[in-house]
């Protein structure tokens, strides 16, 4: 049964496989986290920020000793205090290291929030209330985090660890693509994915298709684009064009020899410079539907009619392609 909705997209295949919810846990709270973290694996924290709250910190740690203090692989710190600010820092030998600042604040007194912790291979992407946050890299091996520990004033109403095998870890697979050049015109080994990428796919799109693309953004990345192409005419019927350095995201269609209006209004920019991403493009019988890390984002009306001559993917641009399938 396909999808009828990109969120529903976004359920199925992001997200596979709850492992265990903890409601409303006593703050302080420290409980193992069973059989570890691995890559691809999600921590969502759901709850909500007192009024008289002046901090509070969720803490990765390796084991829950006080005395001496177990290591914090990662520690996510936000501070009320002035305009507010989040500290992230490791503990290693009850020393703290060098503190990372982000002086964005997405958490407000007296309102809820939604942390979604993601364990990437080399760091932690953070988002708050969908919406790109920070990123930290792994200063204490990944193995090594058995404990969660949430201290302060907050209050949690739940903690959920979620495994999601698709994420980075995994091994790239191209399901319904066929490869058709690379940057040197060859066609690439299984384990990586050649930018710029030229692939047919297996069988032409229709309403309920998906077109799943993985990928890491470039550190320094200024723009990437991923087209959805007709392999009889130069028409481009999706253009998906993310700009890092002015935070828009640009859809257009080619037709005809030339280029359409462009759309670019986005409620929250989805991209990071490094950030891991799960773009999602649902064909629907009227438009595209597109959605990043599970996140609805956009919707494009179809311009280009005839679904059935779409069979062509493209990906250029500043980015690191881990993985792409059509479903």
């Amino acid at each position: 049964m396909q999808p009828t909705d990109l969120a529903e997209a976004g359920k199925t295949m992001p997200l596979d496989q709850l492992q265990k919810i903890i409601h409303n846990p006593v703050i302080p709270y420290t409980g193992t986290i069973l059989s570890g973290l691995l890559p691809g694996e999600l921590v969502v924290i759901q709850g909500s920020v007192p009024d008289d709250s002046d901090r509070f910190q969720v803490d990765f740690q390796c084991g829950n000793s006080t005395k001496p203090r177990a290591d914090v692989a990662f520690h996510f710190n936000p501070r009320f205090k002035r305009s507010g600010s989040i500290i992230c820092n490791t503990l290693e030998k009850e020393r703290w290291g060098w503190e990372e600042i982000t002086y964005h604040m997405p958490f407000q007194k007296g309102k809820p929030f939604k942390i979604v912790f993601m364990v990437l291979k080399d760091k932690f992407q953070v988002s708050v209330n969908e919406k790109h946050l920070l990123l930290y890299n792994h200063r204490i091996n990944l193995e090594r985090i058995d404990t969660l520990g949430i201290y302060g004033k907050v209050q949690i109403q739940t903690i959920q660890f979620i495994s999601n095998n698709s994420l980075q870890g995994s091994q790239p697979s191209s399901l319904g693509i066929t490869k058709m050049k690379s940057e040197n015109g060859e066609i690439p080994d299984g384990s990586q994915l050649v930018v710029p990428y030229i692939a047919r796919l297996n069988s032409a799109l229709r309403p309920g298709r998906t077109v799943a693309i993985k990928g890491e953004v470039n550190k320094n990345s200024n723009s990437f684009a991923v087209n959805l192409k007709s392999s009889d005419s130069k028409d481009i019927a999706l253009h998906l064009n993310p700009r890092m350095k002015t935070n828009v995201f640009v859809r257009n269609s080619y037709l005809s020899d030339s280029w359409g209006e462009e759309e670019k209004d986005v409620t929250n920019f989805p991209f990071s410079p490094g950030m891991y991403f799960e773009l999602l493009i649902f064909c629907d019988v009227h438009q595209y539907k597109v959605a990043v890390n599970g996140v609805h984002i956009l919707e494009y009306k179809h311009r280009f009619k005839q679904l059935e001559k779409i069979n062509i993917l493209e990906v250029i641009g500043d980015i690191q392609l881990l993985d792409v399938r059509s479903l």
